[in-house]
This record gives structure tokens, sequence and C-alpha cells, in this order.
């Protein structure tokens, strides 16, 4: 199947609609809390959303993903959007990189300089890399499907797929966070020929009894950390998982109920709890917003988590079925559901690199951009 160049150009028309529909926001009381223990705060979404209207430019945006490099191919009768960024340097390793929801491919617009053009970012030229980022089916500007059954097995097989279309099924690495965990797993469990290597910064598996029977100290505190964003923070989840069309509709037509729903997961699971603009710009923040508005994919991409939930366990890691490629690991102090070493090398037979960064939450790659940069290459390193 061909591999068509995508130049991204928004009609003003709809970014018109985007601001007119904005403007007439129907706002609701303000919380009754001084914290964010409702949700976003009034004040906050409307300092965003004045943003929005004012200064905001998402041609910007626009401009950077069309310098990336942009890509479509039918991959099992969908239409993939991906970015391709190959290295100045020819020995450079294919990578992978998935995101998760809400993420998007702008996760990763600070990495990719560093990771393609290591010299030209004070690194080792040794260590670069072809990077490739797909858009998730139902994600941005991916065709959204129309039918069930596009789970997280299916998306790894077109991933597959993917790296062997651009002539990389030889020799390469994936590296995933959040759903984009799941997609990288499940890739590494299809031990697909040339795949070398994984990155995660995350890890999705639930302790088994005698690892919460035996939690040390510092496992304890994950084990909290965790059942707090389950009790809490993850109501979004549960909509998504059981009634993503009924969320849908008011996704689909107010831009700033999506705002709000996507804002609360940069607020709720970044580096600085509690404050989404402690850890992005605003322009960050509506830059994926804005994403997912003009592509009208919130229920498309809220889906992937009624899929999920169908398809059994997300990631096929286990004691009794280890992952038995290299894996590197990066654990975000901030990300609420972590695992530790022990615990990972159970499901993962050769955790070649493990690093407890110092800074940081869900968002890894946009968030610590250094830091993530930094340990995709040493994983990598032991590798090649």
């Amino acid at each position: 199947m061909s591999i068509e160049p995508f130049h991204l150009s928004v009609p003003e028309a709809d970014l018109d609609d985007l601001r007119d529909r904005v403007a007439r926001t129907r706002w609701p009381d303000r919380e009754t809390v001084p914290d964010t223990s409702q949700g976003p705060q009034l004040s906050k979404l409307q300092a965003l959303t004045g943003h929005w209207l004012g200064a905001y430019d998402w041609r910007r945006a626009e401009a950077e993903l069309n310098g990336f490099g942009q890509f479509t191919t039918t991959i099992d009768g969908l239409a993939i959007h991906f970015l391709h960024v190959r290295s100045p340097e020819p020995d450079a390793l294919p990578l992978l990189l998935s995101h998760g929801w809400p993420g998007s491919i702008l996760e990763f617009r600070k990495v990719i300089g560093p990771l393609t053009d290591p010299a030209a970012h004070g690194g080792d030229p040794r260590q670069a890399f072809h990077v490739v980022v797909p858009s998730m089916p139902g994600f941005g500007f991916s065709e959204r499907p129309t039918e069930p059954g596009w789970n997280i097995g299916r998306i790894a097989d077109a991933w597959i797929e993917l790296m062997g279309r651009l002539g990389y099924g030889d020799r390469w690495g994936a590296q995933g966070g959040d759903i984009g965990c799941a997609v990288t797993d499940t890739i590494a469990s299809r031990a697909p020929a040339g795949l070398v290597g994984l990155h995660l910064n995350f890890a999705m598996f639930p302790p088994l009894p005698d690892e919460l029977e035996d939690a040390t100290a510092e496992e304890r505190a994950m084990l909290d950390s965790a059942r707090y964003f389950w009790d809490v923070l993850s109501g979004y989840a549960r909509v998504q998982s059981t009634r993503p069309q009924t969320i849908g509709y008011a996704l689909a037509d107010s831009p700033v109920g999506l705002a709000a729903w996507i804002y609360a997961m940069f607020q709720d699971t970044g580096g600085t709890p509690g404050d989404a603009e402690g850890s992005f710009s605003q322009d960050e923040l509506l830059d994926d917003i804005t994403l997912y508005w003009l592509t009208n994919t919130a229920a498309s991409s809220a889906r992937l988590y009624w899929e999920m939930a169908r398809a059994g366990p997300p990631s096929p890691a286990s004691p009794a079925t280890p992952i038995t490629l290299p894996t590197g690991f990066t654990m975000f102090p901030e990300e609420h559901v972590r695992r530790s070493r022990r615990w990972l090398e159970r499901r993962y037979s050769d955790v070649i690199f493990f690093n407890q960064a110092e800074r940081g939450g869900h968002f890894g790659a946009l968030e610590q951009p250094e830091v993530f940069v930094d340990d995709v290459r040493a994983t990598f390193a032991l590798i090649r």
C-alpha cells in the first residue's frame, strides 16, 4: 500500500466556528470548594479560554506538525496518520513512539529533535533514531473506525505493519506510555522480526495478591497513589469504558466542555498535581485540546476505552507470560500508577534500565523531555 504525504491546513472557517462557540459558552456556577476536588476550577478554565480567544495561534502548531513531516497510509482498511522524521545519521535506529489519551502526537514534540539529531542538541550522533509517531485510530488525523474491533491487539498489528512498510522491519525499537504502553507491550508479545527492545514510562498490570501482601513501604506508597487515582480521579475512564457515545455528544458540541474534560487529566496527572499550568503552558494545553476539537475525535478516541474494557487485560505482560525483549523503564514520581523494579522484573524478564526520575508525571515526554530523551538513549545504548 502507498504512503502519501499529508499537509495540514485547517480551513479558517473551522477556526472561526471554534472561536464563535467558545465566545458563546454558557458557564456553570463556580465550584463550592477552594481546590480541584470537584474538577477544574472555573477561574482556570475561563483564563484558558480567554487565551484561546486571544493570543492563541493554532497556525503555529500546524506549522510545527508540517515541519516534522506528516504522512498517511491505509492499514487494515483504516487510514493511519503519522509523523516520520528521519535522522541525518545513516546508522540511526528506527524508533516507534506510541501516545495515549488524552495525549496525541504533539506529546512528543520536544523530543523528536534530540532523538533524531543528537549532534545538533549536544548529544552523541551514535545515539540517533529515525522516529515514527502514529496517531492512534480515532485520534487526531487518523481515520475514525466505523465498526467495533479496533482494540489494542489490532493497533499493535497495524503498527508492526507500519514499521515494515517504512522499510524498518529488520531492526527497530518501540516506546510507549499510557495506552501506548499497552500497544508496545502487545507488539513485544507478538515478537515481530527486527524488534530489538523497548522503553516504557508506564506499566499496565495489577499487582498480584502475593505482591500486595509482601509490599515494601515504597510499594505500599505506590499502591496508595494508584488507589487514590482509581477511587477519586478515574471518572473519565469509567465513562469512556462504558458510555463513550453518551459523553461524546457533549464533547463534540462544546469546545469548553472538551477543554475541561482534557484539562482535568493534565491537572490531575501531571507533575504538579492540581496545577496544570505548573507543568504545561497554556499553548501546550490548547494545542492538544484544539487538535481533538478540529478533528472531532472526542467520541472516537473515547471508544478505545470501551474496546479495552471488552478485550481483557490491556497488557499481556505477566509472570506466566513475561515479555522477554530488553526493556528500559522510566518511572516519574507524580505518575499515579507506578510499579517497583522487582514487580516489573517478574513480567519483563530482561529489564536492562530503570530510572526513578526526580520530577514529572504522566506526560513524561512533554513535561520532562531531557529526562525522557536521556533514558531512551540509555536504554537503547545497551541494545545497539
